[in-house]
């Protein structure tokens, strides 16, 4: 067991050095070797990598702002159950951007998710969105999120 551990650990040290290489490029504003860095693993489905490359392109960080492509990238990365992604794909829902109009529904779904992960900011955007929503809409976004939590967050 401890020799399958220490792989496991060898295997992921790559992408965790590439992912904290690009935040440290990130802070010292070298966002185009930031987003060289996470490429190989924002590609190969590293969650954390996934949410950086996300914020690049909804901010315009060292890749032309794109905000299709930052949900895309947040839609990623939130369905692995990163925290900051599911609040991130909340807030697109929210505030509509790249879809034909806003969906609370979703919106209030995806905090909900990112604040049992653990986003201390989840939940005061849960209940601003809340505010803006009926008791048919709040309902229905608790289906959909007993429907995500029992794989996303089977333990909690």
């Amino acid at each position: 067991m401890k020799k399958f551990l220490i792989t496991l650990a060898f295997l992921a040290s790559p992408a965790l050095s590439e992912i904290e290489e690009a935040r440290d490029l990130m802070e010292a504003g070298k966002f185009e070797e930031a987003y060289t860095a996470l490429w190989p693993a924002a590609r190969s489905g590293n969650a954390d990598a996934e949410e950086l490359i996300g914020v690049m392109y909804a901010l315009g960080l060292g890749v032309e702002k794109d905000p299709i492509r930052a949900f895309d990238w947040y839609l990623r990365s939130a369905m692995k159950g990163h925290p900051g992604a599911q609040s991130g794909v909340g807030w697109y829902y929210e505030v509509g951007i790249g879809m034909p109009a806003p969906d609370l529904i979703r919106a209030y779904m995806w905090y909900v998710l990112s604040a049992i992960g653990g986003d201390p900011d989840a939940a005061i955007s849960q209940e601003e969105v809340v505010k803006k929503m009926t008791r048919e809409e709040i309902e229905k976004s608790h289906e959909l999120i007993d429907d995500y939590r029992v794989w996303m967050y089977p333990f909690r």
